[in-house]
């Protein structure tokens, strides 16, 4: 069970409202651990989602598949409002590309 566990996807933060470091896990969406320090954070949410992976199998309750062992197709199918298309498609033209290629790159740029 270690092995999964370690296949999760995990984030630690402050938080000034609890005065401590929040530990969560991505695939476990409603668990989360607090702590003093980032490192006992990370370790106390590992042992929550290594309970909660034993008891999911006890009880024959399917365990989330690690976001790191997923295949994606790199296909998105999303709705937008009309004009948003419209201002896409004109941004697209204006600049000579595509407009898959233009929302790919405003997607990945970062702030």
């Amino acid at each position: 069970m270690a092995e999964l566990i370690d296949r999760y996807t995990y984030r630690v933060f402050w938080s000034d409202e609890d005065d401590e470091y929040v530990a969560l896990c991505a695939e476990f969406g409603l668990l989360s651990h607090l702590d003093d320090t980032p490192e006992k954070a990370l370790t106390g949410i590992r042992n929550v989602v290594a309970h909660a992976v034993q008891l999911n199998r006890e009880e024959d309750i399917p365990v989330p598949e690690p976001l790191s062992t997923r295949r994606y197709s790199g296909t998105i199918t999303l709705r937008i409002p009309p004009e948003t298309h419209r201002a896409l498609a004109m941004d697209a033209i204006e600049a000579g590309v595509s407009m898959n290629r233009l929302i790919t790159e405003r997607l990945t740029l970062r702030p």
